[in-house]
């Protein structure tokens, strides 16, 4: 466990562009280990925030949604990086705003499409975005790795992987106005190391995909996470997880195991929010590395996933 286990809460949010599909776990750490209880509704996520940080506890919140921008777009940002980006980003509403055509995409509006369009690709969107490739569309943590395939572009906005509309939601109704109304949010890794900024009063912010904590925690699903039979399978091995990071469930959790999360649509939702948070806890607790690339691109603009350990396989000429 990490020296000293002071008290840490730590909660993750597996976020959606529809309210009523974020859901959060959360555990409280004391010297004994953690204990964790039942997913439940985000709701305002401001709210969530200030009611953790009036418990006193430092706080570490992990999010399933980007966290960063690439590189090849930023390069021509005036801000030193993103946190200070995001501060600004209520001054420039039209830059969340989806394009429907590639007739409208800027540098002041990249998120595309807002619809299938025939005919569509990264590369064209790449290219009305003043980019050299579709490469370009991604950040460093995007990329593939030999563990895992890569994930959708921050900017793209269609398909089952996408992120670009969780990241729209969040930022623009949450982390910009906060942080430019001065909420005491900091951000990893762009303002430091996980443990160097937990601290009482703050909640620090983390990018965690559960698809990323499944493999660390040694978890495999027999079919698909949407079939509650499918998250049945997995049940022992997140109880084996639990038990290794000291991760006791409380009542309502142990009841949503033992129900594979329940049978309604929302059940891969409570999945993902537990696995995100026990990917969090492996890392506060060090048995994962806080790693980032010492690259001054990943720690000031593109960011990097809690966890990750595996660096991106190189890119293809053409990719």
């Amino acid at each position: 466990m990490f020296p000293g286990a002071q008290p840490v809460i730590a909660a993750h949010a597996d976020w959606s562009a529809h309210p009523g599909k974020r859901w959060f776990s959360l555990a409280r750490r004391h010297a004994g280990g953690w204990v964790a209880e039942a997913p439940r509704p985000v709701g305002d996520p401001a709210a969530l925030t200030s009611a953790l940080l009036a418990e006193g506890a430092p706080l570490a919140l992990g999010l399933d949604l980007p966290l960063g921008l690439p590189r090849a777009w930023a390069a021509a940002r005036p801000e030193p990086d993103f946190p200070a980006f995001l501060r600004a980003l209520p001054h420039r509403p039209g830059f969340l705003s989806v394009n429907p055509t590639l007739e409208t995409v800027s540098r002041d509006r990249p998120f595309y499409p807002l619809r299938g369009v025939r005919g569509m690709t990264r590369a064209a969107h790449a290219a009305a975005l003043g980019l050299s490739g579709p490469s370009d569309l991604s950040r460093l943590c995007d990329r593939a790795t030999a563990e895992r395939p890569a994930g959708a572009p921050l900017f793209w906005t269609l398909g089952a992987n996408q992120t670009g509309k969780a990241a729209i939601s969040a930022w623009r109704d949450w982390l910009a106005p906060g942080l430019a109304e001065g909420a005491p949010l900091r951000l990893w890794p762009f303002e430091g190391g996980l443990h160097a900024l937990l601290r009482p009063g703050a909640a620090v912010l983390a990018e965690v995909y559960p698809a990323e904590a499944m493999r660390h925690l040694g978890v495999r699903l027999a079919g698909s996470k949407r079939d509650r039979a499918a998250r049945l399978t997995a049940v022992p091995a997140l109880r084996d997880a639990m038990a290794r990071l000291r991760v006791v469930p409380s009542a309502g959790l142990a009841e949503a195991l033992a129900g594979g999360f329940g049978p309604d649509a929302a059940g891969e939702d409570r999945f993902d929010s537990l696995l995100g948070l026990l990917g969090l806890i492996g890392v506060l607790d060090g048995v994962r590395p806080d790693f980032v690339p010492d690259d001054p691109w990943v720690r000031r603009w593109e960011g990097w996933v809690l966890g990750q350990t595996a660096l991106p396989r190189p890119v293809q000429v053409g990719a």
